[in-house]
This record gives C-alpha cells, structure tokens and sequence, in this order.
C-alpha cells in the first residue's frame, strides 16, 4: 500500500468518546481543558505511532464513531483498532502541527477539538505526506461552560495563542 493511500486511511476526521477521561476536567477554566485535551491528544498519538492498541483501546469509547475521507463511517471499537493495526502499524505516523489545536467548549456535552496535523512514513519525518485538519467531539459527563466574557465560545487556542 503506498504512502498516499495510507494518508488517507488515517487522516482528516474523527469523533471520539472520551467521556471517563473528560469527567475530572469537565468544569474547569479553558486553559485547564485545552491542556486536559492537549494532554489526552498526546496520550492517544503516542499510543497510534506506537501501535499501542491497548492503549488505544482503553481510550476509546464502545459506541466510537470514526468518519474517514475515503471510507466514510465506521463505527466501534474494534473496527477502529482493526482499521489501525491493518493499515498503519509500522507504516505512518502523525504529528500535530504546533499552535494548531483549538479547543471548543460544548455546554452539556464535553468539547470540540480541531487541529492540523500531518502524516509521514514511519520513522521519516522529512517524508511528510501534507497536511490534514482533524476534528474531535469528546464527550464529558458534565457541563463544559463557556469562559467568562467569551463570545459564542470561541476557541481556546493555548497560552502561546492568547
């Protein structure tokens, strides 16, 4: 499988539940979830460059929805994990591209989290395929509120972003 398929196989949308990993955060101030999520997002990447799929897995909510580009929904754990170990274990890697991540607080629901990131061939960061906007819904078991004076809850980009 070339690089260019395996891109696609493993970029541009996701939605994943997280909802026992947001719980402790879910009402705190925004520079306190974007670091919850930034923490998380490190957590889960390692874990997919590494084919931890136990990890993976542990991160991963039963009902996960995973929307693909190329291959549309998939939805479960297990095919997510089978999709992972199929077509990029020991083949690509992701890296967030940096000040990229942004972070959206949803009252009632836990929050979106939207980054760039890009894929290269493992181990050949030089190789990199392009860039590719991903998006998260992660799901909390409390409010999120939006911060105090924020218009519509606009993203929190990070401290270096403010």
């Amino acid at each position: 499988m070339n690089l260019k398929r395996l891109l696609y196989l493993s970029s541009v949308v996701i939605l994943v539940f997280l909802s026992s990993r947001l719980h402790a955060q879910s009402t705190a101030p925004p520079e306190t979830l974007f670091k919850t999520i930034q923490s998380l997002d490190t957590q889960l990447f390692d874990a997919y460059n590494h084919c931890d799929l136990t990890t993976l897995g542990a991160m991963m909510s039963d009902d996960l929805e995973f929307y693909h580009d190329q291959t549309g929904l998939s939805v479960g754990k297990a095919p997510f994990l089978a999709a992972i170990k199929q077509n990029i274990c020991g083949k690509v890697e992701r890296t967030l591209v940096p000040d990229s991540m942004e972070v959206y607080p949803l009252k009632g629901y836990g929050a979106v989290q939207i980054g760039v990131h890009h894929f290269h061939q493992q181990g050949h960061p030089e190789d990199r395929g392009g860039d590719a906007t991903s998006r998260a819904l992660l799901r909390a078991n409390c409010a999120l509120p939006c911060p105090p004076g924020a218009e519509a809850c606009a993203p929190y980009r990070g401290p270096s972003a403010q």
